[in-house]
């Protein structure tokens, strides 16, 4: 198996772990914005001292970035946060494993977006593969009475959460790129050292503005906040290995496997049930990583 599928194997199966633990999170009455910056604040002081070690270690002289990191890092960090909350938000609307499928519409946005910004296309076989993973996620977004409503509050913040994914996705391969090293999972580790960086210093800096119960609640939490953060160092470098290897809708399509693991989540854990329409889109997400998997190993 390529490292890139690996990373992005390993990155979902920790992604969803993530997701339940935010969902805890927001259960017990943190804000979407508290939650998020939970998977944010703890995670800079860790990968520093990690690329410190390294260096130390390896008597190398961490990698140059180059020009249009900036841009392209604050792009995906920005829109990291705000599909992070939509997603946490979406947890009051449906249950675990729906609420990750509607994240999961970036998929087809990827495709898009990272041939517009980067040049970056994909076979058809795979974009045919992608398009059956969409429809899965199109049954999964039918509200619960049956009745398909664009404009429900759960499709409009699953929908925001596609696009904003999709952004942070280009976002983080572009930056990745900058970085001036041979080495993929170095790479990924410098690129979200810088992000993560950002990422709580803008959430934090809103929070203490309009949030400041929330943001003293994210530390005096800090035993479930500290899990949040640990699981979203994990999955994040996973990530960011994947997209430093792998056009960004490869990696995003074969990430849609979180779903599967999402679903023994909801039923295993937290007793959720799925209805035999969203069990059929889960299927064909499913079988739509399976193939993406084939087509690219």
């Amino acid at each position: 198996m390529s490292l890139w599928l690996a990373a992005t194997l390993f990155a979902s199966a920790v992604q969803a772990l993530r997701f339940l633990l935010q969902k805890r999170l927001a259960q017990a009455g943190l804000s979407a914005a508290g939650s998020t910056l939970a998977r944010f604040v703890w995670a800079p002081p860790v990968l520093a001292l990690a690329l410190w070690a390294w260096s130390r270690g390896t008597g190398t002289a961490l990698p140059a970035i180059t020009e249009g990191f900036w841009s392209f890092a604050i792009a995906g960090a920005a829109s990291q946060i705000l599909a992070t909350m939509c997603v946490v938000a979406l947890f009051a609307h449906r249950n675990f494993a729906v609420g990750i499928a509607f994240s999961k519409t970036t998929v087809l946005m990827t495709v898009a977006a990272g041939y517009l910004v980067l040049g970056e296309a994909v076979t058809w076989a795979a974009f045919g593969a992608m398009a059956l993973g969409f429809v899965g996620v199109l049954l999964l977004s039918v509200p619960a009475d049956g009745g398909w409503r664009l404009a429900n509050t759960a499709s409009l913040l699953g929908l925001a959460s596609g696009a904003f994914f999709t952004v942070s996705a280009i976002g983080y391969r572009g930056a990745s790129l900058a970085v001036a090293s041979d080495l993929p999972i170095l790479r990924a580790a410098v690129t979200l050292t810088l992000v993560t960086v950002l990422q709580t210093a803008m959430l934090a800096a809103w929070m203490a503005w309009r949030e400041r119960a929330m943001l003293r609640a994210v530390f005096t939490r800090w035993r479930v906040t500290m899990l949040v953060g640990a699981t979203s160092v994990a999955g994040s470098l996973g990530w960011f290995t994947a997209y430093t290897l792998q056009t960004a809708a490869y990696v995003n399509a074969v990430g849609q496997v979180e779903l599967v693991l999402s679903v023994l989540i909801s039923w295993f854990v937290l007793g959720e049930r799925q209805t035999v329409r969203e069990s059929a889109g889960i299927l064909l997400v499913g079988v739509s990583v399976v193939g993406l998997i084939l087509l690219t190993a």
